[in-house]
């Protein structure tokens, strides 16, 4: 059987980078352009030309890429024409291959934002994309506020779209831009929209997820006949983002009808590469990765019930919609106060640690975990200080280095020009193989500004592990959740931290106390520890 041909337009440096908060410099939106590229997508809109100094000097030292490369920018103004339009001019100017221009087809929209005639309007479309098509550029138009348009004028929406497609446009895109269309709605505008003469395979979808449906419009409009989807990695965009891609790609690889009708750019070996180009946009953005997102989260294919984790062990088909390996994503198996031994095997193979099935440890660890969950620990959520914590039980931990004592200040004193500042101080000893060593590091950052005294002690501890110190180099804290979990005066504090490396290891330790700073320090140490295990050192 014959597939047809499915196009993804990313979005994710244009339309994405209107999400509020994110602003991408010219060497973060090159290294996304490049795992773009690396994943399979077929056009990479790179920004505005024109509209800001980030996207000007992106345009003029932009990679040479597989993708087609576009440029964005709207229709000309009316009144002038198109060869002597500024704003035009400058999205010609970026030399992209392709160029996607925005233009009004809510008749609503034409009087009330505009303040033109709709005549006008259609003018300034034809004319803006002959003149790009002129110019031996691919033009795409943008349909904006299409589907609010459609249900208030259809008539003068559907001459919008008629307009550019006789004027030479590859692509018309539909686009949901207030996010308010739900996915049957789309899907009939869309085939009446191909039933009114334009082409199903120069028709493309762009939806926004103001009610979370920008997935499924995107699906209902590739089922009535819509060929290119445009969306963002992570689903990014204003208010509450556009179609993800992330989502999308997947669900239209790995889920019938769409694996056996359709084909995209995109193989199996760039989509085992998923889960990194999604944690990597996070990366970029200090973002913590949802973990409950579709397909890439952290949590998209863990198995917190006993039951559940039990069926896993016969067959991930129980519980799983697909491999997680196929998009690069991992099973987990937590562990938690509603764990089983199935859990507790599960997640122990999953670490190497073979146990046998009655071995009487597994129910002395069962026993810890709840006990310890009642004190206000949650190994759920920080999976590297369960593993610890069974490998104690088990006799199979290293003991690696002793901590002695440590000691954290916070000052507050003027500096240099009279200013009242806050110092943190954190001072360490540990022993390491009979050897005393003492640390001590200030938190202050490149500015001088004071970073805390969980920064502070984070620093000291790490300064000098003697012949652990190449091994604890790279890691790195990149997130930190502190939550209380009683109240009053028996207040306890939960922190749990997520530590990375450079190898792209990312793992979750928990420390508990009435106090934050000595919680703080056992989820540090959780997290130290973990990793000399992990890259099997030996102990001094």
């Amino acid at each position: 059987m014959t597939r047809t041909r499915l196009t993804l337009f990313d979005t994710t440096l244009r339309d994405g980078q209107q999400t509020q908060g994110v602003q991408f410099s010219v060497a973060e939106k090159r290294q996304i352009a490049a795992a773009l590229d690396a994943l399979g997508v077929d056009y990479i809109e790179g920004g505005w030309p024109g509209a800001n100094p980030t996207d000007s000097d992106f345009f003029a030292a932009r990679p040479e890429t597989r993708a087609t490369f576009t440029a964005f920018g709207m229709t000309k103004r009316a009144g002038r024409s198109a060869d002597n339009d500024d704003v035009l001019a400058a999205v010609l100017n970026a030399n992209t291959p392709a160029v996607c221009l925005v233009g009004k087809t809510h008749d609503f929209h034409v009087t009330a934002a505009l303040g033109v005639t709709l005549e006008d309007n259609l003018e300034s479309i034809g004319a803006s994309i002959a003149h790009c098509v002129a110019k031996g550029r691919e033009a795409l138009f943008d349909a904006e506020h299409f589907f609010d348009g459609y249900k208030a004028n259809p008539g003068y929406a559907l001459t919008c779209l008629r307009a550019a497609h006789e004027a030479g446009a590859r692509w018309i895109v539909l686009c949901d831009t207030n996010g308010g269309t739900l996915p049957a709605e789309v899907g009939r505008i869309t085939a009446e929209v191909i039933a009114a003469g334009i082409p199903g395979d120069r028709l493309g979808i762009h939806c926004h997820d103001d009610t979370g449906n920008a997935v499924a419009a995107s699906l209902a409009a590739v089922d009535a006949g819509a060929r290119q989807i445009q969306g963002t990695l992570n689903g990014l965009g204003e208010r509450c983002g556009n179609a993800n891609l992330t989502s999308l790609i997947p669900t239209l690889l790995l889920k019938e009808p769409y694996a056996s009708r359709f084909e995209t750019g995109i193989t199996p070996e760039a989509l085992a590469g998923l889960t990194r180009v999604s944690r990597m946009l996070d990366d970029i953005l200090n973002r913590v990765p949802l973990r409950s997102a579709p397909y890439v989260g952290a949590s998209a294919f863990a198995h917190k019930a006993g039951l559940h984790a039990s069926a896993i062990l016969k067959d991930p088909a129980t519980y799983e919609h697909i491999d997680p390996a196929r998009v690069g994503n991992d099973r987990v198996i937590p562990m938690s106060n509603q764990a089983g031994q199935s859990n507790l095997r599960a997640r122990l193979a999953a670490a190497g640690i073979e146990v046998a099935p009655k071995d009487p440890a597994l129910a002395r660890i069962l026993d810890q975990v709840k006990t310890r969950e009642d004190q206000g620990y949650a190994f759920d959520g920080a999976q590297a200080s369960f593993e610890l914590l069974a490998r104690r039980e088990l006799g199979l931990l290293p003991e690696f280095f002793e901590v002695k004592r440590y000691r954290v200040t916070v000052e507050r004193r003027k500096n240099k020009y009279d200013r009242m500042i806050t110092l943190s101080e954190a001072v360490v000893v540990v022993k390491i193989g009979g050897q005393k060593m003492l640390s001590v590091s200030e938190s202050m950052d490149e500015t001088g500004s004071d970073r805390g005294p969980v920064n502070a002690l984070s620093k000291a501890l790490a300064k000098d592990l003697g012949p652990y110190q190449a091994c604890i180099d790279d890691m790195r804290l990149v997130d930190f959740k502190v939550r209380i979990t009683q109240g009053g005066t028996e207040a306890v504090t939960r922190v749990i931290i997520d530590s990375e490396d450079s190898a792209g290891h990312r793992w979750s330790t928990v420390g508990v106390s009435p106090n934050i700073v000595d919680a703080s320090f056992e989820a540090l140490l959780d997290a130290i520890t973990w990793k000399l295990v992990r890259d099997g050192v030996a102990p001094a």
